[in-house]
């Protein structure tokens, strides 16, 4: 948390280098805690978020109220630990503190809890992609795994259809035959056939004798 929380001053501290020269030059470029203060106002004038609500009465100990503008003026100390930071002079440990001066430059994510949630959100990422890269063996086999396996499926479906092959060629041919030829018909080969059979039968007793 300790490095999170350096790098969360880093980037602010950043931030406010490209702001200082921006549209709130005169408030930035020679900071004091009363120029911190009125940007500090000024902000907070144009719809705030309920973070940065919280910040602000986290570190000021009053809620933002448009009436009561004379009150907040009183803070005037209140901002600076914000002032030295941008200076440079010192390096902040109030997260408070912290957190208004990233409101201030307008730096994104925040407050720090946002901002630590992301570097971790990240980190896992990284440690993730590091991992995919280092084991490409493992993906590879559970493809190659897959394959093999519906190879097996495939192969599994196509032998009882060779090894019955004989056997559907002539279900098909009988049920073919069958549908064709009317019962009558059956009937009259079969009994022409029984003719045919007692006569053959017959013609060879006689000749035998």
């Amino acid at each position: 948390m300790n490095n999170t929380l350096e790098e969360y001053k880093k980037a602010i501290k950043i931030k406010y280098e490209l702001e200082k020269e921006g549209e709130h030059f005169d408030y930035l470029h020679s900071p004091s805690r009363g120029k911190l203060r009125d940007l500090c106002w000024l902000i907070y004038e144009n719809n705030p978020s309920q973070d940065d609500l919280n910040v602000f009465k986290n570190l000021l100990c009053l809620d933002f109220d448009h009436t009561k503008k004379n009150k907040f003026k009183e803070q005037k100390d209140k901002f600076r630990p914000i002032e030295t930071f941008f200076k440079g002079e010192t390096d902040p440990s109030n997260i408070d503190a912290i957190n208004l001066a990233a409101v201030i430059v307008d730096f994104q994510p925040r407050p720090f809890k946002k901002f630590n949630e992301k570097c971790r959100m990240e980190l896992a990422k990284q440690i993730e992609s590091v991992n995919e890269k280092a084991n490409p063996e493992i993906e590879n086999n559970g493809i190659e795994k897959r394959v093999l396996v519906n190879n097996e499926h495939e192969e599994l479906k196509e032998l009882p259809q060779k090894g019955n092959l004989l056997f559907n060629f002539k279900d098909l041919f009988s049920k073919k035959v069958v549908q064709k030829i009317y019962p009558r018909k059956i009937i009259t080969i079969a009994i022409g056939a029984v003719a045919l059979v007692s006569s053959a039968c017959l013609y060879f007793v006689q000749k035998k004798d």
